[in-house]
């Protein structure tokens, strides 16, 4: 009877040890939602798809393709990917629940991973459509981004902050970058604003395709904003061909966020293993390389991920 009781027991121990192997090895889903290909949100997410796969034991990371901004902070929401890269000023409509920006309902289940790059309000004209400043605009015509994405509620405030309505204009396109670009070279649109990274490929593939001018935001613009969330910068010289000065525009913070749902475990590893693998970021786009451990938490308009807070209290930049 003992020796029964033993073999059993010993079943018993060697089940729950194959158990909790198998729990172990089951795989750790990580989907980073980026943007649309021809942005810089969408190389940052291969690369940080990349880093975690390598990384974090199990882990199956994918970057996925959207739409951007609402789309992402609504799937975060709804628990749907870990992982998402958005505007500073969409992440704080979001987190308040502005209907206008697309946010009906407060989205409380956001949570904070880490800051990252700069967007920049970008806009770019053919050079034969007579475009030089904010004003020009009126009767042309002009892509704004996808609708409700973050560049598009950008385009909404800097043309709002100018004096421009979307019925001064002769055609109002809702096109992401790529295919924006792609009317412009065809002589179906006159211009493009485009929220991003410097040097975005999109624009760069203009440039070398047609002489482009590139409009300035000016400081006063910026200030009628009315958002701390946009800031004055400069589009550097030679960014793009044939742009052989400095270009006065706005600057906005990215965020990665993430969800309450995701385990204090998982956001520990994804902020741990970005920033050990911070090189990898820096290779997948120039804009990447302004990206800092010491500045993961400023401004971050949703609470800390308590599984990163974690890791930043271990590096002493959270005390």
């Amino acid at each position: 009877m003992k020796l029964i009781r033993k073999i059993a027991l010993a079943l018993s121990l060697g089940a729950a040890a194959l158990s909790s192997v198998a729990l172990a090895q089951q795989p750790q889903f990580v989907n980073i939602l980026t943007g649309g290909q021809s942005g810089v949100y969408y190389p940052l997410g291969v690369a940080l798809s990349q880093i975690y796969a390598k990384a974090i034991p199990n882990a199956k990371a994918t970057a996925q393709v959207t739409k951007v901004s609402a789309e992402n902070h609504n799937l975060m929401q709804a628990g749907r990917g870990e992982l998402a890269l958005a505007l500073g000023d969409a992440v704080s409509n979001a987190w308040k629940g502005d209907a206008e920006a697309g946010f009906p309902n407060k989205l409380d289940k956001l949570r904070g991973l880490s800051a990252t790059y700069n967007n920049y309000i970008q806009i770019v004209a053919n050079a034969d459509s007579g475009i030089k400043t904010l004003a020009d605009l009126k009767g042309k015509r002009v892509s704004v981004g996808a609708a409700k994405s973050g560049t598009e509620l950008n385009a909404r405030a800097i043309f709002k902050a100018a004096g421009i309505a979307y019925t001064d204009l002769a055609k109002v396109e809702y096109l992401p970058f790529g295919e924006s670009v792609e009317l412009i070279k065809n002589r179906q649109l006159d211009a493009t604003l485009q929220s991003a990274g410097l040097g975005v490929s999109s624009i760069r593939d203009l440039a070398t395709s047609v002489k482009i001018v590139v409009i300035p935001v000016p400081a006063d613009v910026i200030t009628k904003v009315g958002d701390a969330a946009y800031q004055p910068s400069v589009i550097p010289a030679n960014t793009y061909a044939g742009q052989t000065a400095d270009v006065a525009t706005a600057a906005i913070p990215n965020f990665l966020v993430t969800h309450s749902g995701v385990s204090n475990e998982l956001a520990y590893q994804m902020a741990k293993t970005m920033y050990e693998g911070i090189d990898t970021l820096y290779a997948a786009h120039n804009a990447a390389k302004v990206i800092k451990r010491e500045n993961a938490v400023k401004g971050m308009p949703v609470p800390v991920h308590p599984g990163a807070e974690k890791y930043y209290r271990e590096v002493g930049l959270i005390k």
